[in-house]
């Protein structure tokens, strides 16, 4: 049995996430189903992680073992996108020691949230619009405070199954590009919902209804309760997982980065 590990994206709009559950159709089911077809045989897919409802991915790994998979050309992965309906794009597949994982190997995790300032049809599905204007300057200052943190109960989904709620954030940062502001959050593994609520609360201090000394009591709460809420979903993207050498060697990555949200 040999282990592969398969880069695909995809546009979460019209899935329940990625992780298969009984009410809805998730990306790992379809990938799984594709995968059965190419391979001729029943293949289980693991992934890196979970994203929510209509989270996006523009960079996301999984692995599976299979038998007698030929891989030493292009036509596997044209078969296997042939497949797949228009949203979800394998990138690359390629064999891997069989002890690597998807998701316990992997040492980082980027996420990035879009906020447009204007009506854009063309980033309806892909951007939350927010025509007030925050205080970039002191929602960066909070974020920096993240750092000193690593319990983040109070950015986390209540009733989740996870042993553990600490977290170590290295990157926190607000940008304007213009149309849009974009949040980069990079850490070594999120809770869920955590970038979405650390997202809704940091605008709120932005908009002046929470100080900086606020933001910090909130995470010190370890309360979902006390923070703000979620933004929607729609503008969220995993755009980078990061692992060792001897893994992400045989990665694909965009040099000018992994998102370019239709090309803005």
């Amino acid at each position: 049995m040999q282990r592969y590990f398969i880069q695909l994206s995809y546009d979460g709009t019209g899935y329940h996430g990625w992780q298969i559950q009984p009410n809805g159709i998730t990306i790992q089911e379809t990938v799984e189903k594709a995968l059965a077809v190419v391979a001729r045989a029943g293949v289980a897919v693991t992934g890196a992680g979970r994203t929510d409802a209509g989270v996006h991915a523009s960079f996301y790994v999984a692995h599976f073992d299979a038998e007698n998979l030929n891989l030493n050309n292009e036509k596997f992965i044209h078969n296997l996108n042939s497949l797949l309906p228009y949203d979800i794009a394998v990138q690359n597949v390629y064999k891997v020691n069989s002890d690597a994982h998807a998701r316990f190997d992997a040492v980082s995790r980027t996420y990035k949230y879009y906020l447009v300032k204007s009506k854009d049809p063309f980033l309806r599905q892909y951007a939350a619009k927010e025509a007030r204007i925050p205080d970039l300057a002191k929602m960066n200052e909070a974020a920096s405070k993240i750092f000193n943190y690593e319990d983040f109960t109070s950015f986390s989904k209540l009733g989740t199954d996870v042993k553990t709620n600490n977290c170590k954030v290295d990157v926190a940062e607000w940008i304007d590009e213009g149309n849009r502001y974009v949040f980069t959050v990079r850490a070594d593994r999120f809770l869920r919902n955590m970038v979405r609520a650390i997202v809704g609360t940091l605008l709120e201090v932005g908009f002046g209804k929470l100080t900086i000394a606020d933001f910090c009591k909130i995470i010190e709460a370890k309360d979902r309760c006390a923070a703000g809420a979620s933004v929607p979903a729609k503008g969220l993207f995993l755009v980078d997982i990061g692992y060792p050498e001897e893994i992400s060697r045989g990665l694909k990555r965009q040099e000018n980065g992994n998102n370019q949200l239709c090309g803005y």
